[in-house]
């Protein structure tokens, strides 16, 4: 069954109370894009929806070389900024990591000058691949899903970003 689970953080806002107006701008980055059954829904759903962008990542780049000015020309337009996908080994996907790597520098997203993303509100919704049970101590990875958030919270906050509180399809 599709379950969202919002699981807030200490100091994580729902999406009802954003920092900032403006786009919404959906990151998605699904590997396999064909094979999606709750990362489709979740996109299609969202495509409907006004004063929205969605740039999937696999799709624009195939290849990895990501267009870095258009990537940050994108997400300095939105007021709201979504990292869809499912979870791959407990974080990202790989095209993902890269495309932060290569669009979340110094200068431009953190450190001296870097206040392109400040006050951006970031909600990360993941798909998990598994039911709730599966994130519990007794379940199949051992430990909640609130464990497996700090990473992506981290790299939000440390770029200025307001931290919604995650959507998890389970």
């Amino acid at each position: 069954s599709r379950a969202w689970r919002s699981t807030a953080p200490p100091g994580g806002r729902s999406l009802a109370e954003p920092a900032a107006g403006g786009r919404i701008l959906v990151v998605l980055a699904h590997p396999y894009p064909r094979a999606s059954r709750a990362c489709a829904a979740l996109a299609r759903e969202a495509a409907a929806m006004a004063s929205l962008e969605i740039r999937s990542l696999y799709e624009r780049y195939p290849d990895f070389d990501v267009d870095v000015a258009a990537e940050q020309a994108a997400l300095a337009a939105a007021g709201l900024v979504v990292w869809l996908h499912p979870m791959h080994w407990y974080g990202v996907p790989g095209l993902l990591k890269h495309w932060m790597d290569a669009v979340l520098v110094r200068g431009w997203a953190f450190g001296t000058g870097g206040d392109a993303l400040a006050g951006k509100d970031c909600l990360w919704a993941v798909t998990t691949g598994g039911d709730e049970r599966a994130f519990s101590e007794g379940g199949r990875h051992g430990r909640p899903f609130a464990d497996f958030v700090a990473p992506v919270e981290r790299t939000a906050r440390f770029c200025g970003m307001g931290w919604l509180a995650p959507f998890a399809v389970h």
